[in-house]
């Protein structure tokens, strides 16, 4: 869908998913969260927009599309690792198992690439050699293919505080997981890389690099869990225009969706300042980057669900089912 097409919808969001018939509810910056008694949990995908540690605004269809394409993911690899996954009672909502997560997230990069603190390129150009228990050559360009995916994990801190890198060694002196774990970890994560480089291949895109998160069930069997190589959690590069670009010194082609935040970023300071009302043309060219990201990622058509007068009454009725039970 165009940005010209899209523009119908553009009151159609859903900014706000509490629904008080379910019980306790867990605002997080774009999905509500419900645990229900019996060890289910609801996820429900929202529209909101968020960076800078705050809500920018909400992006119509935005909830719907990661949850689908999650949804092919998980459907994909569900062979190399179970996953949390039960049913879809809506298009923008996960009924799943209720897990303990694990306190390390795994990052698999294909490129040196990235831009947070945690990255690979940033600690490389930092002038770092030796990270995440590894050591890359000196002479590597930005966004080179690495010579094998790496495995770069990072502490998942759950009170609001920051990610830090962490080496395999560290991960089991802290007992962080046990040397069962990290190993069951390290090989399912490297195997769902590669079956997402081959998937994306096909469709013409680099996976270049993305992350997963795992928890454990009562048994103690491990679980994906969260999404999977879904654009907010995962580098896509089209591949087309790669090779050009690389040798060239320029970005790889990308699904960009930080128009919103570079243009606020521009305008003020985005931690402390008032956020200006946001222009509804960079809202729309959002939207259709996530629906051309949807479409080129499972090479299936994007078909917005338009049922019901708002996006939250049609969720509501969907699961009535869950208040009744």
């Amino acid at each position: 869908m165009s940005p010209q097409d899209l523009a119908a919808y553009a009151t159609r969001t859903l900014e706000d998913a509490t629904i008080p018939q379910l019980p306790r509810h867990y605002r997080g910056k774009v999905r509500d969260n419900y645990d229900l008694s019996d060890g289910r949990r609801v996820i429900i995908a929202s529209d909101r927009l968020s960076a800078f540690d705050r809500i920018l605004c909400s992006v119509p269809f935005k909830g719907q599309i990661l949850t689908q394409t999650a949804r092919f993911w998980f459907e994909h690899t569900s062979d190399i690792c179970p996953n949390h996954v039960l049913g879809y009672p809506d298009p923008n909502v996960l009924l799943c198992r209720r897990l303990d997560i694990l306190p390390v997230e795994i990052v698999v990069r294909g490129y040196l690439a990235g831009t947070t603190g945690t990255s690979i390129l940033t600690l490389y150009k930092a002038g770092q050699r030796s990270m995440y228990g590894m050591t890359l050559p000196d002479g590597m360009r930005d966004n080179a293919p690495l010579p094998t995916p790496i495995i770069t994990p990072t502490s998942k801190e759950f009170d609001g505080g920051h990610d830090e890198p962490l080496t395999p060694a560290e991960i089991l002196e802290r007992n962080l997981l046990t040397p069962a774990q990290w190993d069951e970890l390290s090989a399912t994560a490297l195997a769902l890389f590669a079956r997402g480089q081959k998937l994306a291949a096909e469709r013409g895109l680099i996976l270049a690099d993305t992350k997963y998160e795992f928890g454990v069930n009562a048994a103690g069997a491990i679980i994906l869990a969260d999404e999977i190589h879904t654009p907010d959690s995962s580098r896509y590069w089209k591949q087309a225009s790669y090779a050009q670009r690389f040798e060239a010194g320029e970005r790889p082609e990308s699904f960009d969706k930080d128009v919103i935040r570079a243009w606020v970023a521009a305008r003020c300071d985005p931690y402390k300042d008032p956020i200006p009302p946001i222009p509804q043309e960079l809202v729309l060219g959002t939207a259709a980057i996530y629906t051309e990201a949807f479409e080129t990622i499972t090479g299936q058509p994007f078909e917005p669900d338009l049922a019901g007068a708002t996006v939250l009454e049609r969720i509501v009725e969907r699961l009535t089912p869950l208040f009744l039970g």
